[in-house]
């Protein structure tokens, strides 16, 4: 097998490029034909390279502990140590392998145990294929992925058991970006809240009794001072801060 961090010649030039590392990827699901068909999906990236395989959570650890990957894939419902028993034994021995719960389960309860637990990223099985690409390539660079319904239902299950989840794993140093510059103001605490919980732009005006307008620039200062780019980054920013009941 190719180094990947082999230096290659370019025909006829004489210099070198760096091969860029791939993503070592672990997929860990007890169904043999669905991990062996995802499997054979991701290695068709060429920044993907799927380095084991796991049945069950005991399989998991002992592979994490052997090839030390980017990226695990985890199945939720596997026997013996499921996965939830297998991100608590993770969040223990502090494993930087950055987790991405891959399961068909619509358990909203379970959602929020895993991202408590430290998992980086949400995908539902039923997901289209390029979505959960996306997602590798996403976590593999220190964000936190979870789609927009994902994300609701997570924030939704927060505000009701009203418990903040643990902070989430630090980005790589490259990605770091200031945060909370300067003080978010009551306001905008509030507004926070409100994007957090699902509200649109217009919600948040009438229930605020200000204009739409209003929030609109609320938001944008907002965004400025917690360097985030969007609604649903805001979302998870919030989540992981314990802004997300205003309080």
């Amino acid at each position: 097998m190719a180094d990947n961090n082999a230096t290659l010649n370019g025909p006829g030039s004489g210099s070198e490029a760096t091969v860029k590392p791939k993503i070592r990827i672990v997929v860990a699901d007890d169904h043999p034909i669905f991990r062996d068909g995802l499997c054979k999906l991701l290695a068709l990236e060429e920044d993907f390279e799927v380095v084991a395989q796991a049945s069950d959570g005991r399989q998991v650890l002992d592979v994490l502990q052997q090839y030390e990957p980017d990226v695990l894939l985890l199945d939720l419902k596997m026997p013996g140590l499921d996965g939830l028993g297998t991100l608590q034994r993770l969040q223990a021995t502090k494993n930087k392998t950055r987790v991405i719960v891959l399961t068909a389960s619509d358990d909203k309860h379970e959602f929020v145990q895993a991202m408590k637990l430290g998992t980086s990223g949400i995908v539902l099985k039923q997901t289209a294929t390029e979505l959960l690409i996306k997602s590798i390539r996403k976590v593999h660079a220190g964000e936190i992925w979870l789609d927009s319904h994902t994300t609701a239902a997570v924030i939704r299950q927060f505000v009701a058991n009203d418990e903040p989840p643990a902070p989430p794993p630090p980005p790589p140093a490259a990605s770091v970006r200031e945060r909370e510059r300067s003080p978010l103001s009551q306001r905008e605490r509030e507004i926070v809240a409100l994007v957090a919980q699902g509200f649109k732009n217009k919600e948040m005006a009438e229930k605020m009794f200000i204009s739409e307008q209003t929030v609109k620039n609320h938001l944008h200062n907002i965004f400025d001072k917690l360097g985030v780019s969007d609604r649903l980054e805001l979302a998870l920013y919030a989540i992981h801060n314990n802004l997300h009941t205003g309080r």
